[in-house]
């Protein structure tokens, strides 16, 4: 007869007690039936269970319709069976379960006489030996109802102290299922923590790719293990392990109310009136700051038909979509604060998971705050002192470096020789306009001040990253100059480059052809071929000349650039940081599991002797399996890495070649550098719409976000 697979998922607190009450009641899930699944939450004693009473079965559909909605379809909370303490052969757990026909068994009706009479496993007072099956629906026939709810799915026996390391352990000894009793069990007993909400919790992982490739036809090998179901289905057993904490603390509720001293009352009076004054205090900030937003916003919206309105956008695009986004996390805090999912009460994982929702926004806006902060307080102290520095900076970069290289372009730079017409009109060209441009921001030092108090302002009053965004806007007003002689001069060198290819596919008898993007054959008249060498001789003589200050200019474009794109992946770093993750995982790494393991326990022949002497010799030994249940947990790279994961593909090898040709064929390049596609940009969360709603209504929901956080309701 082949062997009945059976899984018991027990909790490790009752194991590592000292030793269980004489007899207790299980409770938890049957999960799934091959192999049968089940899933102990909690026990209660015997004196506990008969105060219940007529109210078991409401107490349990209350219990369950609290559970998440997936296990409730997959399972249903109900009464396991019962589980006793026998000192003189350390007892025998068999599992008992019937069909709704079999109500009658656990009514009290006795069951088949035949098999129960030569398997008396459990003894009396007295001494003699008695059917566990018959001592416990005697005890139940007072609850009829409570045991007929629960689809007639009971568990008898006893526990098994072990060892040290494992305790106590119930023992399956045999099994009612369908009118049938079945002798070969394996038995595998899983041990496992109960999941609280701040400790751990467990987590399956990712069993299988989410993006495998598909091929055309697949082997039959390959249709066939597809097909085939897998050998544990963990998913609910899972869920309902999460959920066992949850069970036993509305259990407990609607069985025992907990009644508090009156001390505590007074205690928790104190902590209540507090924290309603800190959320009156915290709702009237928030909503003065939501009033001073709300009419920045209608003043910006009014004048936003005149023409200064679209013009300052432009110029301070990097800016105005920083403060925007920052503008919305201010008004939406309340909304993720108050954004209670049910489930969350009722299982780990939900609670985790709406924790980190719920906190990730309003935390990111703190440090983003408290960086800005320091900048700015920083910036404010020592105003004078780095506008100096800095006019100083760009003045000897100005001077002492750009406007040498263009007088050194109009020579002979390294020693090659280039056309001394055209690099006098370019360089002259160009000295003039770094001339004009230093001229006029030279006589607006006194402007400059200003910006710099403007960023540390802007740094105090929306976080570190405006000003950082500010910066960008600046260097990108700033460098104008720059960045219309390098689009001049690669207009000029792109011509000049298109032009000598075109004359030389002349000379090969050649023609691009638009359409069908390829070259085609042609026939040129001599008129055509001599025209075509007087150009080509003088614009391949100054290809050199137009070259050279083409690549100077694109060298200072992308060094401004590639600053302003670091200054852009700062700003990506920072919003994208998922610094609740950062800070929960030093504090405690297991409430992100990654995937489970089980750490096999011996047990040693000796340790069942005991219990195997009171099976029936025709019946064969049942094997038993204990094992522990761990979790793998995300080290700080892998916990981190979905969030930075566009910075994998930041510079993919096309965009690399796509910047090349770009330099080598003379198009010019975008201003600033970032704009490329190879990289992530401001990297800004998600925008949200604009909030408005009346005051009094936002006050409301800020209070009311706040004491929702009080200590005392939290899980």
């Amino acid at each position: 007869m082949t062997k009945r697979k059976c899984r018991l998922w027990w909790p490790r607190h009752l194991s590592s007690s000292s030793q269980p009450h004489s007899s207790t009641f299980l409770f938890g899930w049957f999960v799934s039936s091959a192999p049968l699944e089940i899933v102990v939450a909690f026990v209660i004693d015997e004196d506990v269970f008969s105060s219940i009473g007529s109210d078991l079965e409401g107490i349990l559909r209350k219990t369950h319709k609290r559970m998440p909605t997936s296990l409730q379809n997959r399972s249903e909370l109900s009464l396991l069976g019962y589980c006793s303490v026998d000192s003189s052969s350390n007892g025998e757990l068999h599992s008992h379960r019937e069909s709704a026909e079999e109500s009658s068994h656990v009514n009290g009706t006795p069951c088949n006489s035949a098999p129960h009479t030569e398997q008396n496993m459990i003894k009396d007072r007295s001494g003699h030996w008695i059917c566990g099956c018959h001592k416990v629906d005697g005890f139940l026939e007072q609850y009829k109802t409570c045991t007929q709810s629960n689809s007639g799915q009971l568990v008898y026996g006893s526990y098994v102290y072990v060892s040290r390391n494992l305790g106590w352990i119930p023992k399956l000894h045999h099994m009612h299922w369908d009118m049938q009793v079945s002798y070969n069990l394996d038995l595998h007993i899983v041990i496992y923590g109960t999941p609280r909400y701040g400790g751990h919790h467990f987590y399956l992982g990712s069993q299988h790719s989410e993006n495998a490739k598909t091929i055309s036809k697949k082997p039959k090998w390959v249709e066939n293990l597809s097909q085939k179901k897998p050998v544990l289905d963990l998913d609910a057993v899972i869920l309902a392990t999460n959920c066992a904490a949850a069970a036993t603390s509305f259990f407990e509720e609607q069985v025992s109310p907990k009644r508090r001293a009156l001390w505590f009352h007074c205690v928790y009076m104190c902590i209540t009136i507090m924290w309603q004054l800190f959320a009156v205090c915290v709702a009237t900030l928030s909503t003065s700051v939501y009033i001073i937003l709300q009419l920045l916003h209608f003043l910006l919206s009014y004048g936003s038909d005149s023409c200064v309105y679209p013009t300052i956008e432009n110029l301070f695009i990097r800016t105005w979509k920083n403060i925007h986004v920052r503008c919305c996390q201010i008004s939406y805090w309340p909304i993720f604060l108050h954004n209670n999912d049910s489930r969350s009460e009722s299982c780990v994982e939900y609670a985790e998971k709406a924790s980190l929702r719920k906190h990730s926004m309003w935390l990111s806006v703190v440090i983003d705050m408290l960086f800005g902060n320091l900048y700015g307080l920083a910036l404010l102290t020592h105003a004078d002192s780095v506008c100096s520095l800095i006019l100083t900076i760009t003045s000897d970069i100005t001077n002492n470096w750009w406007l040498i290289s263009c007088a050194r372009l109009m020579g002979n730079p390294a020693g090659f020789k280039l056309n001394t017409e055209l690099a006098g009109v370019l360089g002259t060209f160009s000295l003039n306009t770094i001339q004009i441009w230093s001229t006029l921001w030279g006589s607006m030092r006194f402007v400059f001040i200003l910006f710099i108090k403007g960023l540390a302002v802007s740094g105090v009053l929306f976080g570190f990253t405006t000003p950082a965004s500010l910066t960008v806007d600046l260097i990108t007003i700033s460098t104008t100059h720059v960045s219309t002689l390098h689009w001049l001069i690669s207009l000029i060198y792109s011509r000049q480059i298109q032009a000598t290819t075109a004359l030389w596919r002349l000379f090969r008898g050649q023609k691009w052809n638009p359409l069908r993007e390829r070259l085609d054959s042609y026939d040129y008249t001599v008129e055509q071929h001599i025209v075509g060498s007087l150009l080509f001789t003088p614009l391949l003589l100054l290809l050199p000349t137009t070259s050279a200050f083409y690549m100077s200019f694109t060298i200072i474009n992308m060094t401004i650039g590639f600053i302003c794109m670091l200054i852009e992946v700062a700003i990506s770093v920072i919003h994208a940081t998922p610094y609740t993750k950062i800070l929960l995982w030093l504090l405690r790494p297991s409430r992100f599991p990654s995937g489970i393991w089980f750490e096999i326990f011996p047990v040693e022949s000796r340790d069942m002797e005991v219990v195997q002497e009171s099976f029936d010799s025709r019946a064969s030994r049942s094997d038993i399996l204990v094992s522990c249940l761990h979790s793998y947990t995300y080290n700080i790279g892998e916990l981190v890495g979905p969030d930075f994961r566009y910075l994998q593909s930041a510079v993919p090898r096309s965009s690399i070649s796509s910047l090349v040709y770009r330099v080598f064929s003379g198009r010019s390049l975008p201003s600033p550098l970032y704009n490329l596609p190879f990289v992530p940009g401001a990297g800004l969360p998600p925008s949200m719409p604009w909030m408005s709603i009346p005051f009094k209504e936002y006050w409301l929901l800020c209070h009311d976000a706040v004491f929702a956080c009080n200590p005392l309701h939290t899980h």
